[in-house]
């Protein structure tokens, strides 16, 4: 099949599984309602300059169709708490207590939730979602640069690592055994550095990011949100984790987490400018960035942070995390192989169907590609690996 067919044919599965834009604006909309809500007087959290910020895939740019969405946001205080003068209990329950009001006033009746490094608010009107609410303070400038160091040690270029650097916060953990007391030992989070490093990986593409400012009619990249973005690198990211969720529907607690595949995604992709040619050096080079020693899967943005960290705890093994992401990843190439080189419209949506349970129209294949009648490559409906193998391959 032709590399446009190809494309194409990953195009119409990407649209399957995006949202609506109107579903980014909402969580724009709750964004800034929350952001005002806590820069009222009357908020707890008003003397400490709070700042409302998005996090995870709503920021990014990565969500999926699903059943119900993570809406992660970060609520940092920017002056008049340190860890010199609080303790994190205090920090999380501050913010506990105007998210309780923000319920109340809201009339959300689900109740607050509180998780070991956010606060958690269930919430449904048109999407279904839960709010995590991350509290955090800037970390102290000894640490920032520190963490720079790290990074430009581990190969982020010194311009990006400085820019990054500045964002980093630190966070409350109820599992700390800090947690209650006066401590300079925080964990350290970085969601807003990641999303930079994110960006300056889809820039490797900045043509086609120009090309999207332009017919937005702005003025620069930078002045689009990032989920207007659309590259390549955002769309492999969603059809890889809907592809994920899909294969370990009967073990959402064993599939590879999202952190993991979209840093691996976001370090092999080398700038390609359509979406078949991205997808397949993704899948071909994503697990030569797996490490063989601790940390297996370093944070970029903090390179001593393993975001596979729990493939080497015994209390997880159960699980087999390590051998579930492999084996995840093989299914992946396999699966993409027989979708990109079948010729037959109704077989590529059947297999749409059964890979991602998301239906494309065989109609629409046909007009857009071409495409025949005539199965040019067969496969099993299910995922079926028997055994995952040691380390890299490639089917590509």
């Amino acid at each position: 099949m032709s590399d446009k067919a190809s494309n194409q044919i990953l195009r119409e599965i990407a649209a399957t599984i995006d949202i609506p834009d109107s579903a980014y604006e909402k969580a724009n909309r709750r964004y800034k309602d929350l952001g005002e809500w806590f820069k009222r007087p009357e908020s707890r959290a008003y003397p400490f300059d709070p700042h409302i910020s998005p996090q995870g895939s709503f920021r990014l740019g990565t969500v999926h169709r699903s059943d119900e969405y993570d809406l992660d946001f970060g609520c940092r205080l920017l002056r008049g708490i340190t860890k010199a003068t609080h303790t994190q209990r205090q920090l999380k329950e501050l913010i506990g207590a105007d998210l309780e009001d923000y319920r109340r006033a809201r009339k959300i009746e689900n109740k607050l939730e509180e998780k070991p490094r956010c606060w958690r608010l269930p919430y449904a009107d048109e999407l279904t979602f839960h709010m995590d609410s991350v509290p955090s303070i800037p970390q102290d400038i000894g640490q920032r640069q520190l963490l720079r160091e790290a990074m430009v040690k581990a190969g982020t270029a010194d311009l990006l690592a400085e820019q990054v650097a500045r964002f980093a916060g630190a966070i409350t953990d109820t599992r700390s055994s800090n947690y209650e007391i006066i401590s300079p030992t925080w964990r350290i989070s970085n969601s807003e550095g990641y999303a930079l490093w994110f960006e300056s990986r889809m820039k490797l593409a900045m043509s086609l990011l120009e090309n999207a400012a332009l017919q937005a009619k702005a003025a620069r990249v930078e002045d689009l949100p990032a989920w207007k973005w659309k590259s390549p690198l955002q769309l492999c990211v969603q059809i890889l984790k809907r592809h994920r969720d899909e294969m370990f529907a009967d073990d959402p607690d064993g599939k590879p987490i999202s952190v993991i595949i979209t840093t691996l995604a976001a370090q092999a992709y080398q700038g390609e400018q359509n979406l078949v040619s991205a997808m397949e050096r993704i899948l071909n080079d994503m697990g030569n960035y797996v490490r063989d020693k601790k940390p297996r899967v370093p944070n970029p943005v903090n390179p001593a942070e393993d975001f596979a960290d729990k493939w080497g705890i015994a209390d997880y093994q159960h699980l087999n995390l390590e051998g579930n992401f492999w084996t995840w990843l093989q299914q992946a190439q396999a699966d993409f192989k027989i979708v990109t080189q079948s010729r037959d419209a109704d077989f590529i949506a059947e297999q749409v169907r059964a890979k991602f349970g998301m239906r494309v129209d065989p109609s629409s294949l046909r007009s857009a590609v071409g495409l025949g009648a005539v199965h040019a490559v067969t496969s099993p409906k299910s995922h079926a690996i028997v055994q995952p193998p040691a380390r890299p391959w490639r089917s590509f």
